[in-house]
């Protein structure tokens, strides 16, 4: 069974604002950061500013969104100051999320994710304690044989990737607990949906099945296909960072963001196969260093600090991963 929330880790929901919220969504032109805009948008008189390099982005991500979008760096620590001024809120959001990447150049990716978050958490401080949520990752449990994962497992990582993100969160989290900076850190669960990108160099699973499948070919399953995911629509994630934002919520301990839901490769080629409407040829490889075998929320946390949610089921999400992908085949 889960371990019980230990004495001190109750959240904490500061009043909401009386007027329109301005929020600094960073990496906010990537895949998940564009999404949260988007969201964020809907919500009558809300300010978006969103800060983000391009390394791994595009600022066609925020077409249409209403945003003030600032090309730079969080490590740049003028800009960030800049940019931070005036936001009720920020959404930390920029990193190199590739555990491969990590592995070949583990240094970059401890600058970019642990130094760059370093970074952002002493802005909100000196910017007069901004309301912040990071992104941590359901990696940092490593391929420990219990499931479903919960936020009282001890943390083991596997790859330089798990160690980034465990070592922000801890800061983060450090941090609420030094300065009073009201922090909310969600650990991401294979997050899927529109505006993935499928040419990076390490594309995540569900886009590189798409683009494979899409263009006719056989898609690659590295190892026994059996190894399993808690898939998340990117739609479903941006909502709960939207009302995490919009209630001020925070808490002494990292949030599990996932649904419980358990999938392997080989039933997500089968849903793709079911989507599509026609069978899917599978490639096998060697397994990867550094990959987790299963992966699966409980979800209880999530639950207490957000009871109204309906998150979107994965069929109905690659539905519309797949229409959206068509559609950038027609522009």
């Amino acid at each position: 069974m889960p371990a019980e929330a230990s004495a001190g880790t109750a959240p904490t929901l500061r009043h909401p604002l009386d007027r329109p919220l301005r929020v600094l969504v960073t990496g906010g032109a990537g895949f998940i950061g564009s999404a949260v805009c988007r969201v964020l948008a809907r919500r009558p008189g809300t300010e978006i500013v969103a800060l983000d390099d391009f390394s791994s982005s595009d600022p066609a991500n925020l077409s249409g969104v209403p945003a003030t979008l600032i090309e730079g760096s969080v490590l740049d620590e003028p800009l960030l100051a800049q940019s931070m001024a005036g936001v009720d809120a920020v959404v930390h959001l920029a990193a190199i999320a590739s555990v491969q990447e990590s592995l070949d150049r583990p240094l970059e990716v401890h600058r970019v994710n642990v130094t760059g978050t370093l970074t952002v958490l002493e802005a909100a401080r000196a910017a007069g304690l901004v309301h912040t949520v990071i992104a941590s990752s359901s990696s940092v449990y490593g391929s420990g044989p219990e499931l479903p994962k919960h936020e009282g497992l001890r943390p083991r990582t596997e790859s330089p990737y798990g160690a980034t993100k465990l070592a922000a969160e801890s800061y983060a989290l450090t941090w609420q607990r030094s300065y009073g900076l009201p922090v909310l850190a969600f650990r991401f669960f294979n997050v899927f949906g529109p505006r993935q990108n499928a040419g990076a160099a390490y594309p995540a699973v569900v886009p590189a099945f798409l683009e494979r499948t899409l263009d006719g070919g056989a898609v690659t399953i590295f190892g026994t296909g059996e190894q399993s995911r808690d898939f998340t629509y990117v739609e479903s994630v941006a909502e709960v960072i939207a009302d995490a934002v919009v209630r001020r919520v925070a808490h002494d301990e990292p949030v599990d963001l996932g649904f419980g839901v358990r999938t392997s490769l080989l039933e997500l080629v089968h849903e793709l196969a079911t989507a599509l409407g026609r069978p899917i040829d599978i490639e096998f490889a060697p397994a990867r260093t550094g990959d987790i075998l299963h992966s699966q929320a409980e979800g209880r946390r999530l639950a207490e600090l957000f009871p109204g949610l309906r998150p979107i089921p994965l069929a109905e999400g690659l539905r519309a991963t797949i229409e959206w992908m068509h559609g950038e085949g027609e522009r």
